[in-house]
Protein backbone atom coordinates (compact mmCIF):
# COMPACT_ATOMS: atom_id res chain seq x y z
CA UNK A 1 0.00 0.00 0.00
CA UNK A 2 1.56 3.37 -0.75
CA UNK A 3 2.89 5.23 2.34
CA UNK A 4 0.20 8.56 0.68
CA UNK A 5 -3.15 7.22 0.20
CA UNK A 6 -4.99 10.14 0.88
CA UNK A 7 -6.12 11.88 -2.55
CA UNK A 8 -4.39 15.36 -3.39
CA UNK A 9 -7.01 18.15 -4.16
CA UNK A 10 -6.05 20.93 -6.57
CA UNK A 11 -7.40 24.68 -6.45
CA UNK A 12 -9.78 25.96 -9.10
CA UNK A 13 -6.60 27.93 -10.08
CA UNK A 14 -4.42 24.87 -10.28
CA UNK A 15 -6.81 23.30 -12.85
CA UNK A 16 -7.42 26.22 -15.07
CA UNK A 17 -3.56 26.42 -15.39
CA UNK A 18 -3.10 22.67 -16.30
CA UNK A 19 -5.94 23.29 -18.92
CA UNK A 20 -4.66 26.42 -20.34
CA UNK A 21 -8.01 27.86 -19.35
CA UNK A 22 -10.02 30.57 -17.37
CA UNK A 23 -10.96 29.98 -13.92
CA UNK A 24 -14.30 30.80 -14.77
CA UNK A 25 -14.28 27.82 -17.45
CA UNK A 26 -13.22 25.30 -14.47
CA UNK A 27 -15.83 26.48 -12.95
CA UNK A 28 -18.81 26.08 -15.34
CA UNK A 29 -17.00 22.47 -16.33
CA UNK A 30 -17.36 21.90 -12.27
CA UNK A 31 -21.41 23.33 -12.14
CA UNK A 32 -22.16 21.22 -14.91
CA UNK A 33 -20.90 18.32 -13.94
CA UNK A 34 -18.26 17.62 -16.48
CA UNK A 35 -15.51 17.38 -13.84
CA UNK A 36 -15.87 16.44 -10.26
CA UNK A 37 -14.98 18.83 -6.85
CA UNK A 38 -15.86 18.81 -3.80
CA UNK A 39 -16.45 22.07 -1.93
CA UNK A 40 -14.10 23.03 1.09
CA UNK A 41 -15.97 26.25 3.21
CA UNK A 42 -16.46 28.59 0.08
CA UNK A 43 -13.91 27.15 -2.43
CA UNK A 44 -13.97 24.42 -5.23
CA UNK A 45 -11.27 21.43 -4.67
CA UNK A 46 -11.03 19.05 -7.41
CA UNK A 47 -9.30 15.63 -7.40
CA UNK A 48 -5.75 15.37 -8.76
CA UNK A 49 -6.99 12.30 -10.39
CA UNK A 50 -10.24 13.43 -11.86
CA UNK A 51 -8.77 16.60 -13.40
CA UNK A 52 -5.80 14.47 -14.97
CA UNK A 53 -8.79 12.07 -16.34
CA UNK A 54 -10.60 14.84 -17.69
CA UNK A 55 -7.72 16.28 -19.27
CA UNK A 56 -7.05 12.82 -20.56
CA UNK A 57 -10.59 12.44 -21.87
CA UNK A 58 -11.04 15.75 -23.40
CA UNK A 59 -7.66 15.21 -25.47
CA UNK A 60 -8.93 11.84 -26.65
CA UNK A 61 -12.05 13.91 -28.16
CA UNK A 62 -10.36 17.19 -29.55
CA UNK A 63 -11.10 17.52 -33.06
CA UNK A 64 -8.40 20.21 -33.08
CA UNK A 65 -6.57 20.38 -36.57
CA UNK A 66 -10.05 18.51 -38.14
CA UNK A 67 -12.74 20.83 -40.28
CA UNK A 68 -16.12 20.25 -38.87
CA UNK A 69 -18.96 20.87 -40.93
CA UNK A 70 -19.15 24.92 -40.19
CA UNK A 71 -15.63 25.22 -40.73
CA UNK A 72 -15.05 25.96 -36.41
CA UNK A 73 -13.59 24.10 -33.60
CA UNK A 74 -15.02 23.71 -30.12
CA UNK A 75 -12.87 24.14 -27.42
CA UNK A 76 -13.22 23.71 -23.53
Amino acid sequence: MAENASPRFLTVAEVAEMCRVSRMTVYRWVHAGDLPAVRFGKSFRVPQAAAEEFVQRASLTSSFGEDDETGTHAVG
